[in-house]
């Protein structure tokens, strides 16, 4: 026996839903529409080509930590010698520091650093004991955000002062994030280049219809720009992270494929497979489909609202671009994009390929499987199961910290700085810990520093302004070594009141403190606030739950293999990295943020399908099967394109774009074929009408939402 379709809307009369209304507004008003979005995109677009130089390289701390305290004093009391003070290696193989070549490279190097509007002169030297290796450090003028922009000015004119057989390469915190920006954003215009094209070719095959296919991308880059202009704006206020542009780029593409999918499928539907006129068959399509992608808008912006949680500069701005990518694209969806289909009607199917059909919004293929899957639910969810739970296991013994300089790409010159360093001057050179005591207590902050075993020297007490003086420890280890994480925390707890310890590695070690103290928070605010979204949305608690576990488990199984690819190594030679024994500290609450947003895309997509068919029919596995047969196809079509474009940004670039776009592309897989397409159509089964309940005095609490009409 075959579950029936979905009869269409036959009578315009049909009571509308706000949704809907606004659906059929803008079907009827296509020129205002346009008009609007056509003002709103070049009046914001003329601010989009100036976002990428207006963007921040820095902002990675924890505000508020003792760490970015003790950088403010230093800066202030000791002439901007914190951590983002400017350091350039003069290394010569060959010749030792009393070379005339040597030493006119090195008194040039000092020259252009402290000429630089983002330092404080004068410019200080260090000679390694061998005297082949020279550090010249400048103080910062300005704050971690200006110090990544001089670093970019810098580092070019910099390497042009060696010769005859002497380098010069800047390094540092400024330094890395300046190398590391850079190749990031390499990384995602080379992504680019290779989506877009794959994007078109997969979105040709599942609509069928080149004209259909433009649909997406029309949403996307009107969406980018807009989010771009205001992007750029929002830095007048305050800096703003490069990764906000990267990651608003990403959600944009994804987002603006899948509400056009699900939007454009039910339009087709609805006008080839009835007598309804475009902009009846817009409305309906709006009231149904369009009511769905709005709850799933929704749950992404709380998703991601939740990273604010996290009071890090760069966290916070991430956020903010990719929620303004996900408002722009979402209110396109929900105005321009029916307008336009309204307007095109027939036309919609232009360019169509051979096997296109126009009408065909249920799919035989996928009810045949729902049918399948009703028939034995046990043996196809045990093995979902299983598979999820086996790769999720090794989430346990999951490591993370913050990025090492192996993110940045061998040849950069902060990395060939850092070498040069740790080589002349031992490993923990690069990752000096700045004490910042008051002038009392020098003495007994020195003798307690030189009693941990951990730490190779120290040196100082050096005076500076408002009584403070600076002492510097330099760890026995490198800078990435967990044991320097322990000496750090062994001394804070040693030293006495009033005593402050900085440094760029410190400054690590307390956002990655940070992280792991907000991760259970963000994820539990997550999981809560999708829990209510689902309940308001479907009216049914279970199957509410049902929609956050699942996707709970899929975000473990991505993490899990995410574990034995870069904490463990496997695969470093086919994707081009070198593991650094752990996974990048943001990983694991900015990563889950954004899968347990796509992931609610799908979850909505299904389910209001289902309790489409369950509110018509009253019928269990109706409302299952008619769920998967109208939805799958749009499921599997969505999770190809973003599985390509997040795959993408494994292909290139420094290493976190890779962890990003492995973990999101596996856990994009793994949620479409097997938590949307398996084992939540098999939950649907085995909890049978009980899924669909709602306790009396809920109905009376929840207001009334649904996707089909009577």
């Amino acid at each position: 026996m075959s579950v029936p379709a979905l009869a269409p809307l036959s009578a315009p009369e049909a009571q509308l839903g706000p949704v809907g209304r606004l659906g059929r507004y803008a079907a009827q008003h296509f020129r205002l529409v346009l008009a609007s979005w056509l003002v709103l995109a070049l009046g914001l677009g003329f601010f989009a080509p100036k976002v990428e130089k207006a963007l921040s390289g820095a902002g990675w701390d924890s505000s508020g930590s003792q760490s970015v305290r003790a950088r403010a004093l230093i800066d202030r009391h000791f002439q901007g010698v914190s951590a983002y003070s400017l350091i350039a290696v003069v290394h010569s193989a060959s010749k030792r520091s009393s070379d005339p070549t040597f030493a006119a490279t090195l008194a040039a190097v000092g020259r252009k650093l402290a000429a630089d509007r983002g330092a404080r002169a004068p410019a200080r030297s260090i000679v390694s004991p061998d005297g082949h290796t020279a550090i010249v450090q400048v103080g910062a003028a300005r704050d971690p955000n200006a110090m990544v922009a001089a670093a970019d000015r810098l580092k070019g004119p910099l390497a042009a002062l060696g010769r005859g057989g002497v380098q010069v390469h800047l390094t540092g915190a400024a330094g890395m994030w300046s190398d590391f920006n850079a190749a990031n954003r390499q990384a995602m215009l080379a992504s680019e280049v290779i989506s877009w094209p794959v994007t078109l070719g997969i979105l040709l095959l599942a609509f069928g219809s080149l004209v259909a296919a433009g649909l997406p991308l029309m949403l996307t880059m009107l969406g980018l720009l807009a989010a771009a202009g205001t992007l750029y704006l929002g830095t007048l206020l305050t800096p703003i992270s490069i990764w906000a542009m990267n990651f608003a780029l990403m959600f944009a593409l994804a987002l603006g494929i899948d509400y056009a999918l699900f939007i454009v499928y039910r339009f087709r539907a609805a006008f080839f497979g009835s007598q309804l006129d475009p902009v009846q068959a817009t409305a309906l399509t709006m009231d149904t489909a369009g009511k769905a992608v709005l709850f799933s808008g929704v749950t992404v912006l709380i998703s991601l609202s939740a990273v604010m949680l996290v009071p890090s500069p760069a966290f916070r701005s991430m956020s903010l671009g990719i929620m303004l990518a996900v408002l722009f694209v979402l209110a396109a969806t929900l105005t321009l994009l029916p307008a336009v289909l309204a307007k095109l009607g027939p036309r919609v199917d232009d360019a169509s390929l051979p096997w296109a059909h126009s009408g065909e919004h249920r799919s035989p293929l996928f009810a045949a499987w729902g049918e399948r899957l009703w028939r034995h639910p046990l043996r196809y969810g045990l093995l979902a199961v299983t598979v999820l739970v086996g790769l999720a296991l090794p989430v346990t013994q999951l490591r993370t910290s913050m990025p090492s300089i192996k993110v940045v790409p061998g040849g950069d010159s902060s990395r060939i700085g850092y070498a040069q360093i740790q080589q002349a001057f031992g490993a923990g050179a690069t990752g000096p810990l700045q004490i910042l005591a008051p002038a009392s207590r020098a003495d007994a902050v020195i003798s307690l520093t030189k009693a941990e075993t951990s730490i190779a020297s120290v040196s100082g007490p050096r005076a500076g302004t408002g009584g403070w003086t600076l002492i510097e420890a330099i760890p026995r280890q490198d800078p990435s070594s967990p044991a320097v994480a322990s000496t750090i925390e062994r001394l804070r707890a040693k030293l006495p009141a009033g005593v402050l310890l900085g440094g760029a590695v410190v400054e690590n070690h307390d956002l990655q403190a940070l992280l792991s103290a907000r991760t259970p928070l963000v994820i539990g605010v997550v999981l809560a606030l999708g829990f209510l979204l689902l309940l308001l949305a479907l009216q049914a608690p279970l199957v509410a739950v049902a929609g956050v576990l699942t996707n709970l488990l899929a975000s473990g199984a991505a993490f899990g293999v995410a574990k034995w690819i870069f904490q463990d190594g496997a695969l470093q030679g086919l994707l081009g990295f070198q593991s650094q024994g752990f996974l990048d500290a943001w990983g694991p609450v900015f990563f889950f943020a954004m899968i347990f947003a796509i992931s609610m895309d799908y979850t909505v997509f299904l389910l209001s399908s289902a309790k489409e068919h369950w509110d018509r029919s009253g019928d269990a596995r109706e409302a299952m099967v008619g769920g998967v047969a109208h939805s799958g196809r749009v499921i599997f079509a969505a999770g190809a394109v973003m599985v390509a474009v997040f795959f993408t940004f494994a292909l290139s670039g420094p290493l976190p774009p890779k962890e990003m776009g492995i973990i999101l592309g596996l856990a994009v897989l793994l949620d479409a074929a097997l938590i949307r397409l398996l084992l939540m159509p098999v939950l649907l089964a085995l909890m049978g009408r009980w899924a669909w309940y709602l306790p009396r005095w809920a109905r009376r609490v929840l207001p009334a939402v649904r996707f089909g009409h009577a």
